[in-house]
């Protein structure tokens, strides 16, 4: 699987809220009072009966369409980068330090690439 290895055979869920769905789940879990475009939830304590389980993704829709109009994305490229951005969370990327932005960012560029994406962190 292109995620690695603690993500081959894993199963997520993911749910689509609102605005106001994505601004309480953001203040409840990151202390962060905006709407967001997506969040990560890993899957805690993988049992051997959730062991597949990567975790959840929360995705708001209305959101992430403001976001590709204002950066002029299509929405296939916009949705495409999240769920993977928000997937890569889930196996253990993180982006709270440089280092781990760029490896972070590199293996979503790389995926993105082989989809036909292009680099989402390129201006212009």
């Amino acid at each position: 699987m292109a995620l690695g290895r603690r993500a081959r055979g894993g199963e997520l869920s993911v749910l689509l809220v609102g605005p106001a769905g994505s601004r309480s789940l953001n203040r409840r879990y990151r202390g962060r009072d905006h709407s967001t475009n997506v969040l990560s939830f890993p899957a805690a304590g993988r049992t051997p009966e959730l062991r597949r389980a990567l975790g959840d993704l929360v995705i708001c829709p209305q959101l992430l369409r403001r976001e590709a109009r204002a950066q002029g994305k299509t929405m296939r490229a916009h949705w495409t980068h999240l769920v993977i951005h928000g997937t890569l969370h889930l196996v253990g990327y993180d982006h709270q330090r440089p280092a781990e932005a760029r490896r972070m960012e590199r293996r979503e560029t790389r995926l993105l690439r082989s989809l036909g994406i292009a680099d989402p962190y390129r201006s212009g």
